[in-house]
């Protein structure tokens, strides 16, 4: 597969898997449907926001309170 990030055609496979089954050809019995690709379900800009989200927290200002 050349770019697994934005597939021409994610609806003809399951994403379920690192089969990656023909969508009609189910072959590790994970379910009776096939798992559709994060572009399906949150759109082709999803890889962007998915990284921004990965990146570490900012740390909390401590309190000037004292115990």
């Amino acid at each position: 597969m050349k770019n697994a990030d934005r597939p021409a055609h994610p609806e003809r496979i399951c994403w379920g898997c690192d089969r990656l089954c023909p969508a009609d050809a189910l072959g590790c019995g994970n379910g009776t449907i096939r798992a559709p690709h994060p572009c399906e379900l949150f759109g082709d800009d999803w890889l962007e926001w998915a990284e921004r989200d990965r990146r570490p927290p900012v740390p909390a200002v401590p309190s000037l309170r004292r115990p």
